[in-house]
């Protein structure tokens, strides 16, 4: 139990952090209509990430870990269990900042749970972690939706507005290798909480300090550094860009606390229910219907998550 409840709270992590990423992408696009300036990607992903260390911090010190942290904390140790998947998380967030760009909020959301399918795959590979043969089936049908809303969206007749060519190649090609590198990042972190026994406090600690270090360091010369250097680390923003801020630092904390007590079946139906809101919410605030795509790739998401969650792989108990 313990061993599904850790997968279950690493994954739901991954998925709050994305899907607060939907609602930014609300505050930015309505905001750049407004005053054509976009948030700088790097500025927006390092303020969560300081948002998330001080969450992590607060919340550390109030269970009584924080003190024991200074004791029994190395940097070996940290840099063995976090480093490789903070550097992981720093790559596919700004990826996902890209994608979400020049998506539309419901695409972005489908295809961003493909994820699922690669942290399966991850998880098979590193940990030996085996799925149910409705989880495989589950999987496919996750897959079978991804080719649909990829071919759909890629062709001039599924995307309803802007350049087919650039949908594919800075809208669906990066959010699908995100879902990679997340399947990656979700089996690496996964291994250091089993092995190691790292907190999930402190693996938000550490992850988002490792992860903003690199962004920090690719700053030096890419194009969301010269912006800053240009115009500023708050270029952009307005006060309605705080919102999704903290409530990308909360939600990867608390809805995995949330999980690990409520379970993965109503997991389940939670990240459907978040698929029909944002349906939903894309309707109501740019005014944009699904795509005949989506609508068709829409429950063949569903389905895939219910299954997923509703048939775990039970281990055989061997008769006496």
């Amino acid at each position: 139990m313990a061993h599904m409840n850790t997968r279950v709270h690493l994954h739901t992590c991954i998925w709050i952090e994305q899907h607060t990423y939907v609602l930014r992408f609300y505050v930015s696009s309505r905001h750049s209509e407004q005053s054509e300036r976009e948030v700088i990607v790097t500025s927006s992903v390092l303020t969560c990430e300081i948002a998330k260390v001080v969450c992590a911090l607060i919340l550390m010190a109030k269970d009584g870990s924080l003190k024991k942290l200074a004791k029994e904390w190395t940097l070996v140790g940290s840099l063995t269990a976090s480093g490789l998947p903070a550097a992981i998380y720093a790559l596919q967030n700004s990826l996902l900042q890209i994608s979400y760009r020049n998506l539309d909020s419901l695409t972005f959301s489908m295809l961003n749970q493909t994820k699922i399918f690669f942290t399966a795959l991850f998880t098979y590979i590193i940990l030996r972690q085996k799925q149910s043969i409705q989880q495989i089936g589950a999987l496919f049908l996750l897959i079978m939706a991804a080719v649909l809303l990829s071919i759909g969206e890629g062709s001039s007749k599924g995307s309803s507005s802007g350049n087919p060519e650039q949908i594919l190649f800075y809208g669906i090609v990066p959010v699908l290798v995100a879902s990679v590198l997340s399947g990656l990042a979700s089996a690496l972190c996964q291994w250091a909480s089993q092995v190691k026994k790292h907190s999930s406090y402190l693996m938000t600690v550490e992850m988002s300090i490792v992860g903003s270090l690199c962004l920090l360091a690719s700053t030096s010369k890419s194009p969301d550094g010269e912006a800053i250097r240009r115009h500023g680390f708050f270029y952009g923003w307005t006060p309605l860009t705080l919102i999704p801020v903290v409530a990308n630092a909360l939600g990867g904390i608390l809805v995995g606390l949330v999980t690990s007590l409520a379970g993965g079946v109503r997991k389940g139906f939670v990240i459907v229910s978040a698929l029909l809101v944002t349906a939903m919410l894309q309707f109501l605030f740019e005014g944009k219907p699904p795509s005949v795509y989506c609508l068709v790739a829409l429950p063949l998401v569903i389905g895939s998550i219910s299954i997923y969650q509703k048939y775990p792989y039970q281990v055989k108990r061997k008769e006496a």
